[in-house]
């Protein structure tokens, strides 16, 4: 077994736990903030996906119509009208009140 060399102690320290406690509820009451933080900015993340969706959709339907503008058939416009009323429903499912 291993032997105790002369002037070797163990000594028990106490921890200082009334410097700690007020660190310890910072830190989470700044873990807290910064969750609120995070959810509300992801919650505004979803309500600019649900925005960005119809701006595509929007997009789209100017694009093609721009695109037939030059040389416009009986057929691309009525295509073109058929489709628009497609993005128009599209719309308003996605944005009708749940």
């Amino acid at each position: 077994m291993a032997e105790q060399k002369p002037g070797f102690r163990l000594e028990v320290v106490e921890d200082d736990k009334q410097d700690a406690a007020p660190t310890d509820r910072r830190d989470e009451h700044a873990a807290q903030a910064l969750m609120l933080a995070l959810t509300a900015l992801s919650q505004r993340a979803l309500v600019a996906l649900s925005s960005l969706f119809s701006l595509v959709t929007v997009g789209a339907t100017f694009w093609l119509a721009m695109s037939v503008a030059a040389n416009p058939s009986v057929y691309q416009i009525v295509t073109l009208g058929i489709f628009s009323a497609f993005v128009l429903v599209i719309n308003w499912i996605v944005r009708r009140p749940r």
